[in-house]
């Protein structure tokens, strides 16, 4: 016979009902606990389904190959416009070696870029060829790791871009930097056109003067040689000595001698200054295209000099200093360009002004040739400085300038390894063109 098991119902005294109470409030604690953590575990949640959908819709976007692998290079995730361009869904892809996307050697290359990653961790670049759904296609292939909070590697993200789209977009911008240096040498000839423009008076009064002075030597010629002509016919004729001798005292050949050589002098003399502003002319107009060689800068500049004097109507002084000879590596028609443009620009700046003076000093410093253009006017104003060298920017009158002198002139100096620069010089204004020296190649 089995005994009956008795419970005690007497409440134990030391169960009392703070105890309770604590017991209460500790599963009231444990239950919020719950409820906070249940609510943390449901936004990380959302976050890890939101991230999925993001990175979701940029495989689906992007319109470079994409692929995500693991360490093994087993593929994970994939872009879309892989499987448009292997024809494979992306559940055939998944699980898939990587290297099997790809053809020859490529294959080898990845897993070796994999195993470099390992220790490197630095993203590689390869060309690999991939099995497309028509026609294998060259790809310029991306690999970077992908690391996990304890830095470890879990795998790789590979995207890879046409080389056909890569090529083309290559010829595309060699072609468009083609058209720009184009542009901008024509943007330098038209400039360099514009400041002849202004000198073309001064170069017609300079053609003018020694013409004139071959065409009026070639009349006198003209005139002599009928005299002697006659005198010669009646030699030829046979006439009398007493005859020849009074015919050449009415014809005056003593004298028309003597001035026959003063012409042919006269007209050789003119012919050589008409040769003399033609040579100047072609050296200004060096082509844009010129190759460069070494010259001296100081005749460079007297030459640009002469040209804006000859087409200056302004009285101005305009003096030499320094070394009488520097020689440099460069463009010489260029290097006038930006001369003339520093004179021009002085001697506008000097335009009505009592005593105007220019000073152009050649000299070394730091290793380089310096030549400075230095104008007694009344300078260049703080704010105006800064903006100089801005293309379009000018301070003249609407039709008296460009605004494009100083920003070419900049350019050029800094084509040749040089530049260009304003110093602040009371009163007048300076700038300071800093060119290689002769022995650099």
């Amino acid at each position: 016979m089995a005994k009956s098991i008795e419970f005690d119902a007497t409440p134990d005294p030391q169960f009392t009902d703070k105890a309770w109470f604590e017991v209460l409030a500790a599963v009231d604690v444990a239950y919020s606990e719950l409820v906070s953590h249940q609510a943390l575990l449901e936004e990380q949640n959302e976050t890890l389904h939101e991230f999925r959908r993001f990175l979701a819709s940029i495989l689906s976007s992007v319109s470079d190959i994409m692929v995500v692998v693991g360490r093994a290079g087993v593929i994970e995730e994939v872009s879309q416009s892989l499987m448009d361009v292997t024809g494979l869904a992306g559940d055939d892809l998944i699980g898939m070696d990587a290297g099997a996307l790809f053809e020859g050697d490529s294959t080898d290359r990845l897993h070796r870029e994999l195993d470099a990653l390992r220790f490197s961790r630095e993203p590689a670049r390869f060309e690999a060829t991939l099995r497309a759904m028509e026609t294998p296609e060259p790809y310029e292939m991306s690999i970077t790791a992908r690391i996990d909070d304890r830095e470890r590697m879990i795998g790789a993200v590979i995207v890879g871009r046409p080389l056909g789209e890569l090529r083309r977009a290559y010829s595309e911008l060699e072609v468009s930097h083609h058209s720009l240096k184009e542009a901008q040498s024509q943007l330098v000839r038209n400039e360099k056109l514009a400041s002849l423009g202004r000198l073309l008076a001064g170069v017609a009064h300079e053609l003018n003067n020694p013409i004139s002075f071959v065409y009026a030597n070639a009349h006198a010629l003209e005139k002599y040689i009928m005299r002697f002509e006659e005198y010669f016919e009646r030699v030829e004729g046979g006439a009398p000595r007493d005859e020849l001798v009074a015919l050449r005292r009415q014809l005056k050949l003593d004298r028309e001698l003597k001035n026959l050589r003063a012409a042919i002098d006269g007209a050789r003399e003119g012919a050589e200054r008409v040769r003399d502003i033609v040579a100047d002319l072609r050296r200004l107009s060096v082509a844009g295209t010129a190759t460069r060689e070494r010259y001296d800068l100081v005749e460079a500049a007297r030459v640009a000099a002469r040209w804006v004097i000859r087409g200056s109507k302004a009285q101005v002084e305009m003096r030499f200093e320094g070394l009488s000879e520097l020689t440099v590596h460069g463009n010489p028609g260029h290097i006038q360009q930006i001369v003339m443009n520093l004179l021009q620009n002085a001697i506008d700046a000097l335009r009505g002004q009592e005593n105007a003076e220019i000073v152009l000093w050649a000299g070394i410093e730091d290793g380089q040739a310096i030549l400075t253009v230095t104008d007694n006017g009344p300078g260049i104003e703080a704010e105006t400085a800064s903006s100089i060298f801005d293309p379009f920017f000018t301070t003249k009158p609407v039709g008296e300038g460009t605004g494009l002198g100083l920003s070419i002139s900049n350019k050029i100096a800094e084509e040749h390894g040089g530049s260009l620069t304003h110093i602040n010089v009371e009163p007048g204004t300076t700038f300071r063109l800093a060119l290689p020296l002769g022995d650099v190649e």
